[in-house]
């Protein structure tokens, strides 16, 4: 899989989406089925079917599809997105987060590049493979998780390992943050982590991450991703 240099409205373009992901789409799945879960879809982003619905972004669209019938928008408001799936923007739509997304002023015009939010989707994709392929590496006694696309982090993971042993961690695919300014994989280790082991290199958060420009620079960026989730995983499995 190729992955193409990122557009200089990768972060801004970014923030627009996981406004939209927490305020607007996740909300439309949560309400009819009580489920939040996002997934890759083409083009960007969106919600597994639910009762023969999807709802998604592609490219600096939503789309609505229900039923065979295909509603498409341009991205304007996080409000606007909202009304345009059908539900009131509710900053409190679930209570029981432990870091939920900080809110934007909800009429304020969002900032989406076309091009860097079909990067961002492309990303996903390659995230959702990865890390479907890192599940099969399990082992008897580990609790494996679906790899589903948080709102409120905004990141495709997944969770592997046993607890009780120190072995669990999260695995994920983010698009960037506050302290990354670029994608970047990560292994978010559950206990604590030796610090002299090279791996765990994040002065972020209790783990391990890969850098898209590392990914960039290797002619085998999904081979160099699974490996290093591999790697992590086992790790923990040796520790």
């Amino acid at each position: 899989m190729t992955l193409q240099p990122l557009s200089p409205e990768h972060t801004t373009t970014r923030e627009a989406l996981h406004q939209l992901a927490f305020f607007a789409l996740s909300p439309t799945r949560y309400k009819a089925m009580g489920r939040m879960g996002l997934k890759a879809t083409p083009g960007g982003f969106g919600t597994p079917d639910f009762d023969g619905r999807v709802v998604r972004v592609d490219g600096a669209m939503l789309v609505d599809e229900s039923d065979g019938n295909v509603a498409a928008q341009s991205i304007t408001t996080v409000r606007a997105g909202a009304e345009f799936f059908g539900n009131e923007y509710e900053v409190a739509w679930f209570e029981n987060w432990h870091d939920p997304l900080a809110p934007v002023d909800p009429d304020a015009e969002l900032s989406v590049d076309d091009e860097a939010a079909r990067a961002i989707g492309a990303w996903f994709d390659f995230g959702f493979k990865v890390l479907d392929e890192l599940r099969s590496h399990g082992v008897e006694g580990d609790d494996v998780t679906e790899v589903q696309l948080w709102p409120e982090h905004f990141d495709p993971a997944t969770e592997l390992g046993d607890s009780d042993k120190g072995q669990r961690a999260s695995f994920g695919a983010s698009p960037g943050d506050s302290a990354h300014p670029e994608p970047y994989l990560y292994v978010a280790s559950w206990s604590d982590i030796d610090r002299s082991n090279p791996f765990w290199n994040s002065e972020a958060f209790n783990g391990g991450s890969l850098s898209y420009g590392e990914l960039l620079d290797t002619g085998d960026p999904e081979g160099r991703a699974l490996s290093f989730l591999v790697d992590g995983y086992r790790i923990l499995h040796a520790g």
